[in-house]
C-alpha cells in the first residue's frame, strides 16, 4: 500500500480521495523527472483543474508532493476541468502529462462517500469509516491503474520574471508590484483604482509552447 504522510493530510485539513491521488500523482512526476522534491523555485505544475471542482483537493497533494506551490508561483492553473496535470522541470527537455484514469474515475464515482459529497456534506463530517475505505482504494492501487502518462517532447515555459519592484498607488496610496499598476489620468494607480471590476481583471496565463 501506497504510504501518505499524515503532515499532507493535516496540512489539507480533512481526509479524502482526492489529495491522495493528487501526492501519487506528484510523486510519480519526480520519478518520471528523476528530480526530487523541490525547495526553490525549479519544478512547475500546470493544473488542469478550474474552479468549483470537489476534485482541486488533488492540488494539495501535488503541491505536498512536488513542493511546486501556488505560494511560490510555481503552480498554474488551466481551467480546463480536468483531473490532470503537467509537470515541467527546468534543464530537463520534455514535460509530463499525467491524467487520472476515466475507468479509475468510474470505480470512485459509486462509492458511499460521494453521496454523502452530493448532499453538502463536508468530507470531514463523513464517518471516518467510510473515507478510509475510499483512500484505501486509492493507496491499493497500481500507478497504471490510476494514471495515463503521456511525454510532451520539447516543451516550452516562459515563467514569468519575478521582481520585487513596487509602487505606491497615487491614488489610493497602497503599495501595488509593478506589473499591476495602469495609468489613469496621467496617474500610476492600482487596478482597483482604475476602476476596474473583478472580472476584467487580467489574469496571465502561462506561456506554453
Amino acid at each position: 500500500m501506497f504510504q501518505i504522510p499524515d503532515w499532507a493530510f493535516e496540512f489539507h485539513g480533512h481526509r479524502c480521495p482526492f489529495m491522495p491521488i493528487g501526492y501519487r500523482m506528484g510523486t510519480l512526476a519526480l520519478k518520471l523527472l528523476g528530480v526530487e522534491k523541490c525547495k526553490d523555485h525549479q519544478m512547475h505544475v500546470f493544473s488542469e483543474m478550474g474552479i468549483g471542482h470537489p476534485q482541486g483537493c488533488m492540488q494539495d497533494g501535488i503541491m505536498s508532493a512536488t513542493g511546486a506551490t501556488f505560494g511560490k508561483g510555481m503552480m498554474e492553473k488551466l481551467y480546463l476541468g480536468k483531473v490532470a496535470a503537467i509537470f515541467w522541470y527546468p534543464g530537463k527537455k520534455d514535460a509530463f502529462r499525467i491524467l487520472l484514469n476515466n475507468e479509475f474515475q468510474d470505480k470512485l464515482a459509486p462509492h458511499e462517500f460521494f453521496k454523502y459529497r452530493k448532499q453538502g456534506i463536508e468530507p470531514s463530517e463523513i464517518p471516518e469509516e467510510v473515507r478510509a475505505d475510499i483512500i484505501n482504494m486509492v493507496l491499493n492501487a497500481t500507478e497504471e491503474e490510476l494514471f495515463t502518462i503521456t511525454k510532451i517532447e520539447n516543451f516550452h515555459y516562459e515563467p514569468t520574471k519575478g521582481s520585487f519592484n513596487k509602487v505606491k498607488c497615487e491614488v489610493c496610496s497602497e503599495y501595488t508590484f509593478e506589473r499591476y499598476i495602469r495609468v489613469k489620468d496621467g496617474k500610476k494607480v492600482c487596478i482597483t483604482c482604475a476602476g476596474h471590476k473583478t472580472d476584467e481583471f487580467i489574469v496571465e496565463t502561462p506561456k506554453i509552447k
